[in-house]
């Protein structure tokens, strides 16, 4: 989800503003994907890299984030959304920490869309992770043990990533779970992006032919 501090500076607002403006956008794809029937939306929230930013965008993300979490609670349940948390949580306070946990638990059994929020996630530390999680096992080491030690254990492989702002890379995004996953970069800041731009995606992901190194 990229581009919020550029689409605030266009507008000559302070960037803390592009991030309110992005939480809204959470909020209607994580409703359109519900009800289109998705099973797994996953969204890049806040990365490992991501504390490197300003001391005070840090502080009002966190803050953000704990706020999101609170008020789409009823939007979970009213939707029948599963909310799950994937990163190291270990380095949030403990108010977030207690405010993801309780989200999860409330929403555990819920059967529709499950909503996957990537917080101080990188792949190479997750896959670092699940290594030290394998050798503290004494597992063999085998792809189907690798993922089960993942954050995304149980989770499908990626189907479609889609990355705004023009960028065109993945960030230290699911690197594992990319594998085969069909790749959509999108010129649109995170803010400006609408449920008819994830329509237009989705109709161009059917039409592709996806042979997972088959011929």
């Amino acid at each position: 989800m990229d581009g919020n501090g550029r689409w605030a500076k266009e507008r000559n607002l302070k960037r803390t503003a592009g991030h309110e403006e992005g939480a809204k956008v959470v909020r209607e794809i994580t409703q359109h994907c519900a009800a289109l029937g998705v099973k797994y939306l996953t969204l890049y929230a806040f990365s490992t890299e991501n504390w490197n930013r300003p001391k005070l965008e840090v502080e009002f993300l966190m803050k953000l984030l704990e706020k999101y979490l609170k008020s789409e609670l009823d939007i979970y349940m009213q939707n029948d959304i599963r909310f799950r948390a994937i990163g190291d949580m270990s380095k949030f306070s403990k108010s977030l920490q207690k405010q993801i946990a309780l989200t999860e638990s409330t929403t555990a059994k819920n059967k529709g869309l499950t909503q996957v929020l990537a917080l101080n996630y990188g792949s190479q530390d997750e896959i670092t992770r699940a290594v030290k999680r394998l050798t503290q096992k004494g597992l063999e080491i085998s792809q189907e043990n690798i993922e089960a030690c993942l954050d995304t254990a149980g989770f499908p492989d990626v189907d479609i990533l889609i990355r705004t702002s023009g960028e065109v890379r993945i960030s230290n995004f699911m690197l594992w779970q990319c594998a085969y996953a069909e790749m959509f970069f999108v010129q649109k800041f995170w803010p400006n992006f609408t449920k008819y731009d994830l329509d237009d995606i989705i109709d161009d992901f059917i039409k592709r032919e996806r042979r997972f190194g088959g011929v």
